[in-house]
């Protein structure tokens, strides 16, 4: 009895230090495990079902007319993740994208949103800092995708340095068409009716419709179309309408990975081969995004994809472009600081450091790493040999290989600036670009025409509103204006 009762007195505190345990014990409400600063708290605990992913402060998106199909979870590198606090996972430049990283050039689809990690309801993403979600097993092969219970750890997202990378300049959704309220395809055929019905054509008519929708908004129009008055809405637009113009109306009215492979089809098979365009589709677009492009490739074309890439190119350059195109890279957000060194060694081993150059490993590091880890890599490689990743492909490589390898390294590092370049190059010069300049501003108008503004303006010393005006004319002009938002 004398040994008893002082457990009566001891057996409470242990109510006391039992709960603190949910700190360290990764199947506790609140995260997996919880890291200071990685992931935020969470009022009722993990994960809130209802309205799927909550808006966090900064977070992606909560305006009206976003993109519906995604809770709150598009697109995965532009800016949907929460804002980390200090010693969470680095910082990562905007974009990636698909038409966003956008899915995809920005317009998106229920495809992409079943391979989206931010649906409605869904577990913590695979390759948070926080680590896999319970019941998940990380990726085997990945050094540090499967780290220790221990925010300390290295190479774990609340413990490793952070890597600086180009600021994220994404806030909330960046593309400069939001949904129009209300909107009825059946409504909005009778407008496209009646201005192309009679003598002449209403063009103005035509430039605030699809000039004011999104691209889910438009692309009903055509079966609306047919159903309303047994005509083709192509066919129509194509008689009413011309140059470049008409090629700017078809483009917005045809399904994001339908334009995609249809420009595919016409860098391949035109004269000569579009070799950028192919490098500016394949290393912009998701997964399944280029799963469905290849889908579509192969039901419209009656060939695949990579045959008609095998087919036109050749060596190392073919090489990369059939990479690109299977849609097999990495997707998951989680960098490790260790495994980006190590690659970005095997770059210096297989280009500066060595007579000749081995492209095939730049290729299965540029094709098959995740875009957040491709940054890290790009960091760690100046850091370590003081040259700029590119500098070095140019000084190694040559031809198309080199714009190639080039061109997805700009597309990965910074996907904004790119797209200003592309736009700046299509209009610079004698002559206008108008295949790609129309490419651009439809496929970037939905995911990150802002941040590509924002840049234009900085590196040109113009808008690109004013670009777009100097360079073009009459109602292409006007449509391109609306996919640009406006001047800055």
């Amino acid at each position: 009895m004398s040994g008893y009762p002082p457990q009566a007195g001891g057996y409470p505190p242990q109510a006391g230090g039992y709960p603190p345990q949910a700190g360290g014990y990764p199947p506790q409400a609140g995260g997996y495990p919880p890291q200071p600063g990685a992931y935020p708290p969470q009022a009722g605990g993990y994960p809130p079902q209802a309205g799927g992913y909550p808006p966090q402060a900064g977070g992606y998106p909560t305006q009206a007319g976003g993109f519906p199909p995604q809770a709150g979870g598009y697109p995965p590198q532009a800016g949907g993740y929460p804002p980390q606090q200090a010693g969470g996972y680095p910082s990562i430049p905007p974009a990636q994208g698909g038409w966003g990283g956008a899915p995809v050039g920005g317009m998106v689809n229920m495809t992409y949103y079943l391979f989206s990690p931010f649906q409605p309801g869904g577990g913590m993403p695979q390759g948070y800092p926080g680590g896999p979600a319970p019941g998940q097993q990380p990726m085997p092969g990945y050094p540090g995708g499967a780290p220790a219970p221990n925010p300390s750890m290295p190479g774990y997202g609340g413990g490793a340095p952070a890597i600086p990378h180009s600021p994220a300049i994404n806030r909330g959704y960046r593309g400069a068409i939001k949904d129009h309220p209300g909107a009825d395809p059946l409504r909005d055929v009778e407008v496209l009716r009646k201005a192309m019905k009679g003598f002449g054509t209403d063009e103005s008519a035509i430039i605030e419709l699809l000039g004011s929708r999104t691209s889910k908004q438009r692309v009903p129009m055509v079966a609306a179309y047919k159903t309303t008055y047994g005509k083709d809405l192509f066919h129509d637009l194509k008689s009413e309408l011309t140059g470049s113009f008409e090629k700017l109306a078809i483009a917005m009215l045809q399904t994001p990975a339908k334009f995609d492979a249809s420009e595919l089809k016409e860098a391949i098979s035109g004269a000569g081969t579009d070799e950028a365009c192919l490098i500016e589709i394949l290393s912009s677009r998701s997964n399944a995004e280029i799963r469905e492009i290849n889908q579509i490739y192969k039901h419209e074309y009656g060939k695949t994809l990579e045959d008609s890439i095998s087919n036109d190119t050749s060596g190392h350059f073919r090489r990369l472009l059939v990479s690109l195109c299977q849609g097999n890279r990495d997707e998951r957000e989680q960098v490790d600081t260790n495994m980006a060194k190590q690659d970005a060694q095997k770059l210096y081993a297989a280009g500066e450091n060595k007579v000749g150059t081995d492209e095939s490993q730049f290729n299965a590091i540029l094709c098959a790493r995740s875009k957040p880890h491709l940054r890290a890599v790009f960091h760690e490689y100046q850091q370590m040999c003081g040259r700029d990743i590119v500098k070095s492909i140019c000084r190694e490589m040559s031809g198309d290989v080199e714009d190639g390898m080039v061109a997805v390294v700009k597309c990965i590092r910074n996907t904004p600036e790119y797209f200003a370049e592309r736009l700046h190059k299509a209009m610079a010069g004698a002559g206008t670009k108008d295949r790609t300049l129309i490419r651009v501003m439809v496929t970037r108008s939905e995911v990150d025409m802002l941040d590509i503004r924002q840049v234009y303006q900085q590196t040109y010393g113009k808008s690109l509103y004013t670009a777009i005006s100097g360079d073009t004319s009459g109602d292409y002009k006007k449509m391109l204006l609306k996919l640009c938002g406006g001047s800055d």
